[in-house]
């Protein structure tokens, strides 16, 4: 599986931008999709998830009720979309994929779109 993230860019605080992730290759093995940040000096974190079967989508709580995420099943792209952007925001964001192979947990990611957010 690979992962290849776009639409990261330089906003304003308050703006909105959306992040694609095109996946390809074996996406059908996926079990889960994801959007992780990393701001400089800290870990990555969760952003939100969605499982590729259907279900609810998970958010983390900084994001919830400003972003929302959301899958093409035709094309296999998965996005981020993100309303009211706050200087913490601002992050390296990655896409990715979790595939379970019976106890097996496999994980893809993207290399990542810098989503910079000024005051």
């Amino acid at each position: 599986v690979q992962l290849v993230e776009s639409g990261g860019g330089l906003v304003q605080a308050g703006d909105s931008l959306r992040l694609s992730c095109v996946a390809s290759g074996s996406t059908f093995r996926l079990n889960a999709m994801n959007w992780y940040r990393q701001a400089p000096g800290k870990q990555r974190e969760f952003v939100a998830g969605i499982p590729t079967g259907g279900g609810s989508a998970n958010f983390a709580d900084p994001v919830k009720g400003r972003f929302t995420i959301s899958r093409s099943n035709v094309n296999n792209i998965l996005y981020l979309e993100m309303n009211s952007l706050k200087p913490e925001d601002t992050a390296v964001y990655y896409c990715n994929g979790l595939e379970q192979d019976g106890t097996v947990l496999y994980a893809y990611w993207g290399q990542g779109t810098q989503v910079t957010v000024s005051s």
